[in-house]
């Protein structure tokens, strides 16, 4: 009888532990954003630029990525962090777990900052861990390091759109960015190989386009283009200023998240 008195009242203190540990999580904002910045770490421009730029990326593929930026982890290391409130938001389409997280916590006095990226599960093959990786101490902490914020996740959230998109593959990205990690600025000659990669991809889709709709290649072409004017390949601040392209953000839709992912420090 005691045991079980004992087992009820450890069942008990475990439930509400876990209460505890899931208020210390922010709630959904409302009206809902995809981009949540509750330290204050970008300016409005910078906060609204990457709303917008995320929002179209949503509205057209169906896939979300979120930017939460937070004061304190609450004793979580940053990737669990990060899956934890993945799950709670519900980030990414239920069914098609497609949704990818980039949680930053700035560092403060003498503490560091840290950043991950946490990936759902139907987003894992094109952003595998190690290419999360190569993200991260590519686009994202050079950019930190030199207090240029919104450019290391401007930089960072265009990569991960054009491998989702498939302008290129995992592999491509990797042999493109092989030995670069933490410079400032990736080089003209990633830059050139990810630009090629790209428009190949584009090229492939409007000579299939052309065939099954009896229009010109290169009129083709020039539509497959026009369809990416909201943020190009390493795009600039404007790039992400666009229109809402079909509406404003309607909210998360219920995805999950298996541990996929990387983290890195600055």
């Amino acid at each position: 009888m005691r045991n079980k008195i004992k087992y009820t009242i450890l069942i008990l203190l475990s439930v509400i532990s876990l209460n505890t540990i899931a208020q210390n999580f922010p709630e959904k904002s409302n009206p809902p954003r995809i981009v949540n910045d509750y330290a204050n770490f970008l300016s409005a421009q910078e906060n609204n630029a990457l709303e917008n730029k995320l929002v179209q990326f949503n509205n057209q593929t169906s896939s979300q990525i979120a930017i939460v930026i937070v004061k304190s982890l609450d004793g979580y290391d940053i990737a669990s962090y990060a899956f934890r409130l993945g799950d709670e938001w519900g980030i990414g389409q239920e069914g098609k777990e497609n949704g990818i997280l980039i949680v930053v916590k700035p560092g403060y006095q003498n503490s560091k900052g840290d950043v991950t990226i946490a990936t759902g599960y139907g987003m894992e093959g094109a952003v595998p861990d190690a290419i999360a990786k190569r993200i991260i101490e590519n686009e994202i902490i050079p950019y930190f390091k030199q207090g240029k914020y919104y450019k290391g996740l401007d930089e960072a959230t265009n990569r991960i759109m054009e491998l989702t998109r498939g302008e290129y593959t995992a592999d491509q990205y990797r042999e493109a960015t092989k030995g670069s990690a933490g410079s400032a600025i990736p080089g003209i000659v990633i830059f050139l190989i990810v630009i090629i990669f790209s428009f190949i991809g584009r090229a492939k889709r409007a000579r299939h386009y052309s065939v099954g709709h009896n229009v010109p290649f290169w009129i083709a072409l020039g539509m497959m283009s026009s369809n990416r004017s909201h943020g190009g390949s390493f795009g600039s601040f404007s790039s992400g200023g666009g229109s809402f392209g079909g509406g404003g953000f309607g909210g998360f839709g219920g995805g999950s998240f298996g541990g996929g992912g990387a983290s890195g420090s600055w």
